[in-house]
């Protein structure tokens, strides 16, 4: 089968290299632009192993625009295959494909539809996740659902380490619906004078999502990393675990007749067990104590142990070798 990948985050790796390594012909990598005017640009996981795998790699400003067009109709491909891309494909794009196209995502679809599915489900305190493949619809991740796979989320995963674990899951779910697609392609009457193949020859396939089930995972935005210190330890303790390693977690400790100190929380965890009365002596954001080990602070619910700060300007360090440095002092408090 002749296949137009697309994919520009880490997400799609693994599947696109078992793509070009298999019997289907991965005619190019479709991938999203490096930004103007920002610097040095972040490397591009999938142009990165495009080049190493000698695929071709096109990178259009709008994957809409008739330049996409064009290059689309060239290249003839049977499907596409979308991951981590960043771009929505309109009807009249999708349709040139005769299969449509599948979209390999990172939840248990309806559950996440949106561009930060693993961070919005530790947010949300998930215990379960997974990834799913849908044949695309011109609805966001609202496609029938072709195949899925399960994992639980770590009590202490982070966002990178729960997606490097959930990307690979991807790779024999997404061969399962090629092959899915094909077998029904094969099953189709031939095209004649009287009935000429449509550009979208092949229907939606799969299980359809439940509209009652959908949830949403918007873009994360920058200002969601500042600590709201009256919301639970549990509830931080995951925002700090989600939300790496951007926009990151931060708060700033107030130090008495000097500046306040940006601090971003790279590691903490709740004080456990977390019981309603716990930490209820102790205002949220207010330093309960200093150890050589963990600063503890008050929460809406509990204490929050600080075991991991990174100050502004510096590198991250273990809060025995922070407090070394910046001596914290029970009473003091963390604000906005």
């Amino acid at each position: 089968m002749r296949l137009l990948m697309m994919g520009t985050g880490p997400f799609a790796v693994p599947t696109f290299q078992r793509l070009v390594n298999s019997i289907h012909c991965v005619l190019a990598l479709v991938t999203r632009p490096a930004p103007v005017g920002k610097g040095t640009p972040p490397p591009n996981p999938m142009r990165l192993a495009a080049e190493s795998l000698g695929v071709p790699v096109y990178d259009p400003a709008s994957i809409n625009g008739e330049e996409s067009r064009l290059l689309i109709q060239e290249l003839s491909p049977d499907l596409f295959v979308v991951c981590d891309y960043g771009q929505i494909l309109q009807p009249a794009i999708l349709q040139l494909a005769p299969l449509g196209g599948i979209n390999l995502h990172g939840s248990l679809l309806p559950k996440f539809r949106g561009a930060a599915p693993i961070q919005r489900a530790i947010l949300a305190g998930e215990t379960v996740t997974g990834i799913s493949v849908i044949h695309m619809s011109p609805v966001l991740d609202a496609g029938p659902i072709l195949a899925t796979r399960m994992t639980p989320i770590g009590a202490h995963e982070t966002a990178p380490e729960l997606e490097s674990r959930l990307s690979p899951l991807g790779v024999e779910a997404v061969m399962e619906s090629i092959e899915m697609l094909a077998a029904h392609q094969g099953a189709q009457p031939a095209a004649s004078p009287d009935m000429p193949a449509s550009p979208a020859a092949v229907a939606p396939l799969g299980s359809p999502q439940d509209p009652s089930l959908v949830s949403r995972a918007p873009r994360l935005q920058k200002s969601e990393g500042l600590v709201d210190w009256t919301r639970s330890a549990v509830e931080i303790d995951r925002q700090v675990r989600a939300l790496k390693p951007w926009p990151t977690t931060y708060s700033f400790w107030e130090r008495p007749g000097q500046n306040p100190v940006r601090l971003i929380l790279e590691r903490v965890a709740p004080v456990a067990p977390v019981a309603p009365a716990a930490g209820e002596s102790v205002a949220p954001g207010v330093i309960a104590s200093v150890a050589s080990n963990q600063v503890l602070v008050g929460t809406g619910q509990g204490l929050l142990a600080l075991h991991a700060v990174q100050p502004a300007g510096k590198r991250a360090m273990e809060i025995s070798e922070f407090v070394r440095g910046y001596p914290m002092q029970p009473g003091q408090r963390f604000g906005t």
